[in-house]
């Protein structure tokens, strides 16, 4: 009875041994709205003062990284307040407009797709696809710049805009390629 005991002890500890995972804090920068608020930001990165930011929040994430860091880009977010008047449930402009983000390790190169096939800008956000999508584009390279900045090799980047019909083909020029850490030249 014991030697049964035992064995069902040992071998429950090994199969939670087998399920361990690694489980990282980061931070992830996030396209916010500042919609519902009474102030713009300055957003050195895209030349102009918006009623949007790019900011960190520290993130607990599991999984492939960088791949991962992509994807935490898009995560849903409700900025904690302490007043009663602000009312906002949403202020990642990528869950408010409907903008897909995912990343994928192809040859050595992080490819990330921006998806735009379902995008819709409530009226609140009083910004334009291009601005959106440039601070999508500031979040993800400050996102990877805090990540990659550890590693002691490069990280080439293949940026892809997808689901651009024809009312919005202008916007397949935002996509792009570029390195981040290694080589300061290179970026």
């Amino acid at each position: 009875m014991k030697t049964l005991i035992a064995s069902m002890l040992i071998g429950g500890l090994l199969l939670a041994t087998g399920r361990a995972t690694t489980i990282t804090v980061v931070p992830i920068y996030e396209p916010i709205s500042l919609h519902g608020t009474d102030g713009d930001e300055a957003v050195s990165e895209v030349g102009e003062a918006l009623q949007a930011s790019v900011m960190p929040r520290p993130m607990a994430l599991t999984g492939a990284f960088p791949e991962v860091l992509v994807d935490a880009i898009r995560n849903p977010h409700l900025i904690p307040t302490n007043n009663p008047n602000y009312k906002v449930q949403e202020v990642n402009l990528l869950v408010l407009c409907n903008v897909g983000i995912s990343g994928e390790m192809i040859d050595g190169t992080l490819t990330v797709r921006l998806n735009i096939a379902e995008l819709a800008i409530p009226t609140e956000v009083d910004l334009t696809t291009r601005q959106i999508l440039n601070l999508a584009i500031v979040a993800l390279r400050k996102t990877l710049d805090e990540y990659q900045h550890h590693q002691v090799s490069a990280l080439p980047v293949n940026l892809l805009i997808e689901g651009a019909d024809d009312a919005k083909a202008g916007l397949r020029d935002l996509a792009t390629k570029f390195v981040i850490g290694g080589d300061p030249a290179a970026n």
